[in-house]
């Protein structure tokens, strides 16, 4: 069997992972510890990202003629991919705040929703936060108006349950006193 042909499956394997991914972030994972590489893999699987090390060449190959072709520019040295397929957001956020406590973890580049980031740039999208709380966020600023109404009327009808009481009781009486038989003239 050809070396070739013992890669193929890898390659296809890769482009598999890459084919819905909103995106695939490179990161240079030299200087990690075991625990920490543990960690890091336990925080990305729970966000839905696959983490995976393949060798550069075999990456070149599979994101050739895809979107995330400029990554290419990168693939020097050991490399870790981070692929997500649901929030765009979540490998350069996990990977970011992760990277505050394991500063080994080097962020190279990513490509988001089909535009190519920097380390910088990547930093950036980190910095963006995921859809849920954004709609949350958005959940909250609606709901706030709703609930100052709420409170409003609330402690309108408090108080003015007492002087409501007292306005409904004067015109009953005058209600009463309408009601009366008024005198008739002699005749």
């Amino acid at each position: 069997m050809a070396k070739v042909e013992l890669k193929q499956p890898i390659v296809q394997e890769i482009s598999e992972n890459i084919k819905d991914a909103q995106s695939v972030v490179v990161v240079d994972y030299r200087g990690l510890t075991v625990a920490e590489d543990t960690q890091l893999r336990k925080a990305l699987r729970e966000a839905g990202v696959t983490y995976k090390v393949y060798k550069n060449t075999l990456v070149s190959r599979a994101v050739e003629g895809t979107q995330f072709e400029s990554l290419r520019d990168v693939l020097e040295g050991p490399n870790a991919f981070a692929i997500s397929t649901e929030d765009a957001t979540a490998p350069a956020r996990v990977l970011a705040k992760f990277a505050k406590t394991a500063p080994a973890l080097e962020i190279k580049a990513g490509v988001v929703e089909g535009t190519y980031y920097d380390e910088a740039g990547m930093k950036a999208v980190a910095a963006v936060p995921s859809r849920e709380e954004l709609l949350s966020k958005l959940l909250g600023s609606l709901q706030s108006p709703i609930t100052n109404l709420a409170r409003v009327l609330n402690q309108i009808a408090e108080k003015g349950g007492a002087a409501d009481a007292a306005v409904e009781a004067a015109p009953a009486e005058e209600t009463a006193a309408a009601e009366e038989p008024a005198e008739t003239p002699a005749e």
